[in-house]
């Protein structure tokens, strides 16, 4: 008994003070764990064995503050273990929903009231939505300004066509206008001469003919004109046709 009130303890001769850690985060490797009561966040089903638990059941858990954050708030992981087969569940923290999230071997029963609220747009969400919205909106701006650019260019180039096309056909109707003045002279004469040659043909060819035709109408003289005088008819004696005689007049 009177070894437990010694104050004074044994060192052994290689012992090195410095080599002691002071800090009780450095005996642990990995994540900080710890030991927990607590109670089910949600009604959940074990896939391992079937077996329901209800909300608020208490469990002794473990406890393990992960690296994951949302913005500056820490994530959670809890490790439970099944009433009936003891299989280990673990589920963690949903700071974005307030809420906790299944993770493995368990299934959150189905609750309606939280459907409706995950159905809710949040503000973060509204946010993003614009951003993207806004984003979009610009992009077709940007894509509708190319387009008009690219329209404007097409008609410049399309004006730029027509005005060189316009400049060759001046050019080339100059050039013919030259040759024209230069050959004018002698064309026009060529020209007149045709021009009588077909002239005179057309002349002869007309004379003949004329002459034909006088020809054929001595030959055969065209009919007199008709008549239009009114004709008297002398009457027919159907009394001579009968046998009938008429008497002569008698003279005094």
């Amino acid at each position: 008994m009177s070894e437990r009130k010694v104050l004074q303890k044994y060192y052994p001769p290689d012992f090195d003070p410095s080599k002691i850690s002071r800090n009780k985060s450095d005996k642990q490797a990995g994540p900080k764990v710890q030991q927990v009561r607590l109670m089910a966040p949600f009604s959940m089903k074990c896939l391992s064995c079937g077996e329901y638990i209800y909300k608020g059941r208490k469990f002794n858990a473990r406890k393990e503050t992960t690296d994951e954050k949302y913005y500056a708030i820490t994530i959670y992981r809890f490790y439970i273990r099944c009433t009936r087969c003891s299989a280990e569940i673990t589920f963690k923290t949903d700071p974005k929903n307030m809420d906790y999230e299944c993770e493995r071997n368990a299934r959150r029963n189905f609750e309606p009231w939280r459907e409706a609220k995950l159905a809710e747009e949040t503000e973060e969400e509204r946010l993003d939505r614009l951003e993207k919205e806004e984003s979009e909106r610009d992009k077709m701006q940007e894509l509708e300004s190319k387009t008009l650019d690219a329209k404007a260019e097409m008609q410049v180039a399309d004006a730029l066509d027509s005005i060189r096309t316009r400049n060759a056909r001046l050019e080339r109707t100059g050039n013919v206008e030259s040759i024209l003045a230069r050959d004018e002279p002698s064309d026009r004469m060529q020209e007149e001469k045709e021009d009588a040659e077909i002239a005179q043909r057309a002349f002869l060819r007309g004379s003949a003919g004329r002459r034909t035709s006088e020809e054929a109408m001595e030959e055969n003289p065209p009919p007199p004109p008709p008549d239009f005088r009114r004709v008297v008819k002398k009457k027919k004696d159907f009394g001579a046709a009968l046998g009938i005689k008429k008497k002569a007049a008698s003279s005094q």
